[in-house]
Formats: C-alpha cells, sequence, structure tokens
C-alpha cells in the first residue's frame, strides 16, 4: 500500500489542534489515520509550522452552468475554489439555464460538469413554483435538499414559492429528511420601503439598503420557523443578514425545530457606513448592514444559533454590476468571493479570539452535514477523503486581481490586505493548487450517496 504522510505542528481536529501525522492511503484517497509520527516507507509531506486544515465544503456557490457559462462554470469556478481551500462546492439550482428543477435539468447540469471540475461538487434542487411534483424524483436523483425563494429572485425560471405552496412542498421533503434551502426575505416589506424610494439617488448606498429591510428578513423567518413546526421539515436559513432574526431563531432551536442558519463573509467583513456611493461590487441581497448588526452577527456564530459560513459566490459578467453608472438599482445583486473567503473570514476571526477549531466548524464540518457528506468531508479523520489545506495563519497579502481565479477578475475584496494564505489545497491526497498556481484542473467528481 503506498502511504503519504502529512506532518504539521497545526492539524486541526474534531477535538482540537496538536501536532500530528495525518497518514493516507495513497491510492484510494483516503485518510487511514492520525499518527504521532510517519510510518515506515511513507512518502512524507512536512508542512512545518502551517496549519493543516480540512478541505472546506461551500455548500453556497454559483456556477451558472449551462447556460451561463460566460458568468462563471465549473471550469474556472472550481478552480477558484481550489485556489481558496475549498474542495467540495454544492451548487445554487439557479443563475444556469436550464434552472435545476426537473431530474432532466439535473442531467443537463451533470453533463455540463463532465470533466471540467477541480474539485469535487453536489447539486442542490431547486423548489419553485409549480414543480412539487418532481421534489421527490429530484430526491431520487441525488440532490442533497432543496433551494427556494420567498420574492423574485432576479430570473425568470426559478419562480419564487409563496405559503400555499411551500405547504405542499413541505410535507414532501420532510419525507426525504433533506433540508429545504431558503431565501428568507419577503416581498411585502420590500414593496413598502419602495414606495418612499421612487425619487432617491440609487447611487447611493443606503437607498439601496432602505429598499431591503430588516422586517422583510424578519417575517419570511417567522413563516419559515412556523411551517418547520407544523411539518417537521428542516429548514436552512441561508445568508442570514439581519441579527434582529438571532432572537427568534435561539428561540426555534430552543423549541427543539430543526432550524439550522448560514451567513456569508462579507456580512461579517464589512458594514454599511464604509460602502460608498457607487460601490456595487458590494450589492448582494439580503444586503450588507450595519457596523453593530455585523458584531451581533459574529455572536451568532459564537454563540452556535449561526451554524456556518457560506460564500454565496455570485458572479457575473463585469458589465451587469454597472460600474458605468453607479446604479444600485440596475446592478446585479451578487458577490464573487470563494478563492478569499477562508482569510476574509479569519481575518476578522483573529481579532476576536476565535480559533481554527472555530473555523473548520463553520466552514467545513457544519457544511459537510448540511450537504449529506458528513461521513466523508469536512473532517481529517480516518476514513475520511483526504481533503486537505495547507494554511499560513499568521501570513498576510494584499488582495489583487492575479488571486481572485474565478472568471471576471472583480471583487470588493481586491486592495484590501488580508490575514492568511493558502499554501497548498489536497483533494484526495492529491494536490490541486499550490502557491498561487492551479496544478490539476478535473481531479474533482460529483460526490453521490
Amino acid at each position: 500500500m503506498a502511504l503519504t504522510a502529512f506532518l504539521s505542528r497545526r492539524v486541526v481536529l474534531a477535538d482540537g489542534v496538536r501536532a500530528a501525522c495525518v497518514v493516507v492511503d495513497t491510492e484510494r484517497g483516503t485518510i487511514l489515520g492520525i499518527e504521532d509520527a510517519p510510518p515506515e516507507g511513507a512518502v512524507v509531506i512536512e508542512c512545518g509550522d502551517d496549519a493543516l486544515l480540512p478541505g472546506l465544503v461551500d455548500a453556497h456557490v454559483h456556477l451558472n452552468e449551462p447556460g451561463r457559462t460566460e458568468w462563471e462554470g465549473f471550469a474556472t469556478g472550481t478552480q477558484a475554489a481550489a485556489a481558496g481551500g475549498v474542495t467540495t462546492v454544492v451548487d445554487m439550482p439557479l443563475n444556469c439555464l436550464p434552472e435545476t428543477t426537473t431530474v432532466a435539468a439535473l442531467e443537463a447540469k451533470r453533463a455540463a460538469a463532465a470533466g471540467k471540475a477541480a474539485v469535487d461538487w453536489r447539486p442542490w434542487g431547486g423548489a419553485v413554483n409549480g414543480n412539487q411534483g418532481h421534489l421527490l424524483e429530484l430526491a431520487a436523483a441525488g440532490v442533497p435538499g432543496f433551494k427556494c425563494f420567498l420574492l423574485y429572485p432576479g430570473c425568470d425560471g426559478f419562480g419564487l414559492i409563496d405559503e400555499a405552496e411551500l405547504r405542499v412542498a413541505m410535507p414532501l421533503i420532510a419525507r426525504t429528511g433533506l433540508p429545504l434551502l431558503v431565501h428568507a426575505e419577503l416581498a411585502g416589506p420590500c414593496e413598502v420601503a419602495a414606495t418612499g424610494l421612487a425619487d432617491a439617488d440609487w447611487r447611493s448606498y443606503a437607498t439601496y439598503l432602505a429598499s431591503r429591510p430588516d422586517e422583510a428578513e424578519l417575517q419570511a423567518i417567522a413563516l419559515m420557523i412556523r411551517l418547520s413546526r407544523e411539518f417537521g421539515c428542516w429548514v436552512h436559513i441561508v445568508h442570514l443578514s439581519s441579527a434582529q432574526a438571532l432572537p427568534m431563531l435561539r428561540a426555534a432551536r430552543a423549541e427543539g425545530l430543526q432550524i439550522t442558519v448560514e451567513t456569508c463573509p462579507h456580512y461579517l467583513f464589512f458594514a454599511a457606513e464604509e460602502i460608498a456611493d457607487g460601490a456595487t461590487l458590494l450589492k448582494c441581497a439580503p444586503p450588507i448592514r450595519t457596523r453593530a448588526n455585523r458584531e451581533l452577527l459574529w455572536e451568532g456564530l459564537r454563540d452556535g444559533t449561526i451554524d456556518m459560513i457560506a460564500s454565496d459566490h455570485s458572479p457575473c459578467p463585469v458589465e451587469m454590476k454597472r460600474l458605468d453608472t453607479g446604479s444600485f438599482r440596475e446592478a446585479w445583486g451578487g458577490i464573487s468571493s470563494i478563492s478569499l473567503s477562508l482569510p476574509v473570514v479569519w481575518t476578522r476571526m483573529v481579532t476576536k479570539g476565535l480559533t481554527l477549531a472555530d473555523l473548520a466548524r463553520w466552514m467545513a464540518a457544519f457544511p459537510a452535514r448540511l450537504a449529506g457528506l458528513r461521513a466523508r468531508k469536512g473532517r481529517i479523520a480516518a476514513g475520511f477523503d483526504a481533503d486537505l489545506v495547507v494554511f499560513a495563519p499568521e501570513e498576510t497579502f494584499t488582495v489583487t486581481d492575479a488571486r481572485l481565479h474565478f472568471r471576471h477578475k472583480v471583487s470588493p475584496y481586491v486592495g484590501e490586505r488580508l490575514r492568511g494564505v493558502v499554501k497548498r489545497t489536497y483533494l484526495r491526497g492529491q494536490v490541486v493548487y499550490e502557491e498561487g498556481r492551479v496544478i490539476e484542473k478535473s481531479l474533482g467528481r460529483e460526490v453521490r450517496i
């Protein structure tokens, strides 16, 4: 048996961080065990003081293929993931054409991805207006869960789902045991807010923020808590923006409801007070809120109300961000970040006394659970895939276009000084990224359970 031994003085394990040797079956690409020293005959990879993290699992990624490869695509999106220490991505079912709302569309996505992925991937299915008859078929075909919107998502082929349709869909999804991922904003509060903004300055970030009020999230989350209670369906709130929702989420969890929550690097890094007029690279939905709100989101992570962090990597062609006009009303809402999520989050974490173990829990272990991969991904442990990241936590760098790796080299993080450098990324024991360069571009595959 061919063996590889990864040595580090900071191996991030489920029970803490310590010096260890991670022994890998080179041929199978799985971890055999955690030892004190390399076994005889093993190829030794010495990491020294660099930390050895489990490969990150990013459960909220828009790859936009098939149909909109000019926006991103499996090739460029997964190469950027590898550069960011992400070894598994879960692709969202919208912004591609066709949207992943039927088994036929799922098979089209699989065909489009064949031979292109630099890291492993899974596909979310969609729960939309009129496709309730497809949900069980999609589950049987291998999706790990379903994404829905409670207001118009910005693309016509992925219809919002209202309460009446949720009452049909949720009992079916509950039967599968899979999660329903919810973009939790309701249209009503946004429509009310819009009545006062007709003549507002849409170059102003304050105008955009006012158009997506906290109340839109609060009403949507309250609705999903009620329906989860009624139908026993696992509800996962994606990209939580408003910290005002944390008390009701804590209460729902205390009640025993299966409600899980994610937030995103941009909500944890930026603040509304710092966003300049016309800075449309920072437009996303829900919006980035105030500095005080940001700090409360960090507290939600610390106390366990928020379970995980996902990038919500949502790229588009540069012209769609309307950098020419700076209009927040006209610009596409989405932030490109997958190659930077790890250092972005770590940069803020080190100022708060949080640890690499916290980071691995939020960005690897829990996302793996959400995506149905808890027995294979997200931890450094015997029997798991040898997905590993060599990470230098103390090193710093300034973000440039060259570090982005995704298709369109624009991001609001360009120019930011970040802490933590991904040195190498391994997928099933094979190096796919090293020192600024993607090495292997097609080792990834769909993980089917």
